[in-house]
């Protein structure tokens, strides 16, 4: 066995040394440095704050809910407090506060608060425990259970469709704090295991008879032609059909009423080639369910039907109307077979549950059915079942076979139970017995994360069997390379990027038809399209997160090329187009986010500019004080936009969010309410131009990308990872989370900001690989 005495004759003792010394100068530093900003705080920021900003931001009701009076250390402003302390910084940089008509701090003592901030809020204490945080036990959404139905059961069922809508939380609709459950959800699932495991499970051999529906127009009389949907016999005729069939027993049913008179029913006569003849009586005078068969076993080949009114009457002298005249009508005739290979016609669905039956594999039914249960459940489940669940599942079949059930039929009211059971609909993540604090994931529960992460459904074969063996952390890397490779990556695109760039608003936004035309819902498929295609690109191609903004190429049909007033681009299908004009390309000037952050009737450069300080920067502005007025409601207002908008900013509530919000929006404001590009508005001239606090300037939407990629890049890069990190999470990150982000900036910024690296390294993540306890 190798001892510490023999490194130290190989690499002799200074190294060891040097790094014992490093580790303890550096715990030395850091203590010294918590000391420097704890008296920094109580000497400078306390002293300023109490000056300049406690008269509107403390007590119940300090003014967009901020109350600087419970920040009573340095500690506090960089753990629970560090978000609301980066936007405190947003506004000191923009010297938006104090409001302008407040009094005003010297220049020396707002640049010492200034510095302290920055450089309390890059700080981050990576040396101690590690607070992995915790999910919160979540039940699957509908789009999870949607996709986890399909991958488990092998039909396709529309959660979207039944279940209510899930409830958001920190943009994501898969957060655990806000993923509610009702008495009427638990209904619902109910319903729904019942439909799917009645749609999946075949209990009746019988309903695997294949059926197909005769045209009875096709049929030849022979008297007059048929009409209508049904086939009528006023009087006494014969309607003639060729079937063509394959060797088996078929059944003929056919679906009859007759209008009644005289003593005795209409009667029918069906003949099914020389064979079988049948008179039938049909005596009900309306539609219904009970049909009249006839069976035959039947050759290769074709086969004459006929079907014959046989006993037409007439009776005007009756009293009673409806008794005057006997017709007889045909509304439905099925042919049901043949009864051959039946086993060959189980669905995929079928198979993928009951992969064996009693007497294969020299199983009795008992023995089939705990098999079956034991490989259904731990697929539900993600995880192997247990014992203890194992006994209470075969409990439930045992009920189906004492109520009479046939073994299939008995099987799939436990497929009911196990798609009813928590441990399907919830996400679970138990910890070991006897354990405390934070522990690593199993590696059944890492698969699952992962799964539900990367693809929004459960995990495949191949995960669960890395999982089985123990390998899949020392294969973690290899698996999300494969995963991102597959075409359920495309749940990733749709869910994470549809949510975090606002996507889904496309269904419901309503652009005023009179001002925008053009607009309709193909238009909309297509803005999603795009923005859903070149997302993927991105993951597809593993490029530079930082193409998000600055890509030179997207995707485009005709109809949305015409749109954007691109020539060359023929047809419905989308293909890639590269851009050259300088007009185009990244997010922030596709027509889907220049739609959704828009009003009905104008462009709206705070929605704008609100909508990248929080989805492209994280860092959003308060919410605007509710007795603001609207730009609409002041009539006063004159000019164009930008003048109605600056007189609006001299309100003085909301001059000091517009002064980051408003540059910003009028970068874009060359494009309209549909992302369609513009000189004029209300024959006013653009002026795109725009100027951040701190006097950086630029222009247009190309000026603005420049400004994010070269000053806020770290801002967007650091967002991003947070809204990827509380998406893989199901929870949103916290303060001890830093560290975590922090690294995964690291490596991100090693690899070029590829794509695939930033996934991984939140993969490898401390708060993805383990729980809190």
């Amino acid at each position: 066995m190798p001892r510490l005495s023999d490194g130290l004759r190989t690499y002799g003792p200074f190294p060891l040394v040097l790094c014992l010394v490093c580790t303890l100068i550096a715990s030395q530093a850091m203590g010294a440095k918590r000391a420097e900003m704890a008296e920094s705080y109580n000497a400078t920021v306390v002293p300023f704050m109490k000056s300049y900003c406690m008269d509107c931001h403390s007590g119940d009701s300090a003014e967009a809910g901020l109350d600087l009076e419970k920040f009573r250390s340095w500690e506090e402003v960089t753990t629970t407090g560090r978000k609301k302390w980066s936007s405190i910084l947003e506004m000191l940089v923009a010297g938006s506060m104090p409001p302008k008509d407040s009094e005003q701090p010297a220049g020396e003592e707002l640049q010492a608060v200034l510095k302290w901030v920055q450089e309390a809020l890059s700080t981050v204490d990576c040396d101690g425990p590690v607070n992995p945080g915790r999910e919160t036990i979540r039940r699957l959404n509908r789009i999870e259970y949607e996709n986890t139905i399909r991958d488990l059961v092998g039909i396709e069922y529309k959660a979207t469709e039944s279940f209510p809508a899930d409830d958001v939380g920190y943009g994501f609709d898969n957060i655990g704090d806000v993923l509610s459950t009702s008495p009427l959800l638990f209904e619902k699932f109910y319903e729904a295991a019942d439909e799917i495991a009645s749609r999946a499970i075949v209990t009746d051999k019988s309903q695997l008879i294949p059926k197909s529906e005769l045209p009875l127009a096709s049929f030849k009389l022979k008297y007059g032609k048929p009409a209508g949907r049904q086939l009528s016999f006023p009087s006494n005729n014969t309607g003639s059909y060729e079937l063509e069939v394959e060797p088996g027993m078929y059944t003929v049913a056919i679906y009859a009423h007759a209008s009644q008179a005289g003593d005795e029913p209409a009667k029918m006569g069906v003949r099914l080639g020389d064979k079988e003849k049948r008179t039938f009586a049909v005596s009900n005078e309306s539609p219904n369910e009970h049909p009249m068969e006839i069976k035959m076993r039947m050759p290769r080949g074709k086969l004459p039907l006929e079907v014959a009114f046989l006993n037409d009457h007439y009776d005007p002298s009756n009293p009673n109307p409806s008794r005057r005249d006997r017709n007889l009508f045909i509304n439905r005739i099925e042919l049901r077979g043949p009864d051959t290979n039946l086993d060959d016609r189980y669905p995929e669905s079928h198979k993928k549950i009951i992969f064996v039956t009693p007497g294969q594999q020299g199983l009795d039914e008992k023995q089939a059915a705990q098999q079956v249960i034991a490989r259904f459940a731990s697929r539900a489940f993600r995880r192997p079942v247990t014992k203890g669940e194992m006994e209470r599942l075969m409990i439930l079949y045992a009920m189906g076979k004492s109520d009479g059930l046939n073994y299939e039929a008995a099987i799939r009211e436990v497929v009911v139970g196990v798609l009813c059971s928590p441990h399907f609909l919830f996400k679970v993540e138990e910890a070991p017995e006897g354990t405390e604090g934070p522990q690593p994931l199993s590696d059944y529960q890492l698969a699952t994360r992962l799964s539900y992460f990367l693809w929004s459904t459960m995990p495949d074969e191949e995960l669960l069997q890395q999982a089985w063996k123990g390998t899949l952390r020392q294969n973690v890397d290899v698996q999300v390379t494969r995963m991102l490779a597959d075409p359920k990556a495309k749940q990733l695109t749709e869910n994470f990027a549809g949510q975090w760039l606002e996507m889904r608003k496309l269904e419901i936004v309503q652009p005023d038809r009179r001002r925008f035309g053009s607009f309709n819902h193909k238009l909309a498929e297509d803005m999603r399209t795009e923005t859903e295609m070149f997302f993927q690109s991105i993951i597809d191609e593993d490029r530079s997160v930082l193409d998000l903004l600055a890509a030179d190429y997207t995707f485009l049909n005709q109809r949305l090329a015409e749109h954007y007033g691109i020539g060359d681009v023929k047809g419905d299908n989308f293909r890639r187009v590269k851009l050259s004009d300088g007009r185009r390309g990244g997010i922030l000037t596709q027509a889907s986010v220049l739609t959704v952050t828009s009003n009905p009737t104008r462009t709206s450069p705070v929605k704008r500019g609100k909508w990248i300080l929080d989805n492209v920067l994280g860092t959003p502005p308060p919410e605007a004080p509710a007795d603001v007025p609207s730009l609409e409601s002041q009539k006063k207002l004159t000019g164009s936009l930008r003048e109605q908008m600056k007189q609006h900013r001299e309100n003085a509530a909301c001059a000091s969010c517009h002064a980051r919000m408003d540059p910003i929006g009028f970068a874009l404001e060359n494009y309209d309410a549909i992302g369609k590009w513009r000189t004029k508005d209300e024959g006013f001239a653009i002026d795109a131009s725009g100027e951040m606090p701190g006097g950086r300037k630029f222009d247009g939407a190309a000026g603005l990308k420049q400004l994010l990629l070269e000053d806020r890049k770290d801002e967007f890069v650091h967002n991003l990872i947070s809204k990827t990190t509380t998406y893989a999470l199901g929870r949103g990150v916290e303060y001890y989370d830093e560290c975590a982000i922090q690294a995964v900036k690291v490596e991100l910024e090693n690899s070029n900001y590829r794509f695939s690296s930033m996934i991984r390294a939140i993969v490898h993540s401390e708060p993805f690989q383990k729980r809190g306890g």
